[in-house]
């Protein structure tokens, strides 16, 4: 069920033009938006941080402005369905908006933890990584590596192994009563959630640099996005080392108070 040039399908798929090389290149733009009590208006949706997101970009790469308004129509009808929205929005102005269920295994994840695997290979990164654009070959090339060994997240490095974010997040860490998440100027995508953080927490944090000597004393290291919000993880796999976390570590709380 979903959205396409202001139409509305039921199904899994649509037959598109071949020769619109957008969707060859991946040129759109888009935001996935979790809706809390199918409400645009609920705090936690953040509607306007996702409106703003697809504004600054098609204004920053001097694209077609959408129809705001049936964006907004087409959403209401689909969030009825869908607690998960994702919006998509082409070079001259055309959208595509896609309802979807949270992940049947969330709520495990997010209690259990999950394993990561650090990708050593820094030619794997996001590209344009201040813009949520269509093309997400590298982080999607780096997840499969990740899956297929075993593990459900990757993590981005850089040249000099610092962490980045993860394929479909950013990163916290936590150590000495802090917690922690890479700063924007590295090359990481500014995250809507991990901007609901920074804004609501009533405890300390700090942007930094995820150097390799930073992160040997973390104590506990999560990543947030929109439809997840927080999952621990509780082993990490970096190179040939086996780093092992408390899932239950009591920082947790804190962080996950955020999205309660």
């Amino acid at each position: 069920m979903f959205y396409y040039e202001g139409q509305f399908y039921e199904g899994n798929s649509i037959s598109l033009n071949i020769n619109d090389s957008t969707w060859l290149y991946g040129a759109t733009v888009f935001t996935t938006m979790r809706v809390y009590q199918q409400s645009l208006n609920h705090p936690l949706t953040n509607w306007q941080k996702h409106c703003d997101r697809l504004l600054k970009s098609i204004e920053e790469l001097n694209w077609t402005f959408p129809d705001w308004q049936l964006i907004k129509q087409e959403v209401e009808q689909l969030l009825i369905y869908f607690p998960v929205i994702r919006i998509t929005v082409f070079p001259d102005g055309r959208e595509l908006i896609i309802g979807r269920q949270l992940p049947t295994n969330l709520f495990q994840k997010q209690q259990e933890g999950i394993k990561g695997l650090v990708c050593l290979n820094p030619s794997i990164q996001r590209s344009i990584p201040e813009h949520k654009t269509g093309n997400y070959l590298a982080p999607w090339l780096a997840l499969q590596q990740a899956q297929k060994q075993g593990y459900q997240e990757a993590i981005l490095t850089n040249i000099e192994h610092n962490w980045l974010e993860t394929s479909t997040g950013n990163l916290w860490g936590y150590k000495q009563g802090i917690w922690f998440t890479p700063n924007l100027a590295q090359g990481i995508l500014p995250g809507i959630a991990r901007q609901t953080i920074i804004d609501k927490a009533q405890f300390p944090i700090e942007i930094n640099q995820w150097t390799p000597d930073f992160i040997n004393d973390l104590e506990a290291i999560a990543y947030s996005n929109s439809v997840i919000e927080i999952i621990p993880f509780h082993k990490i796999i970096n190179g040939e080392k086996v780093i092992n976390y408390d899932h239950n570590h009591p920082a947790y709380k804190t962080l996950k108070g955020i999205f309660d």
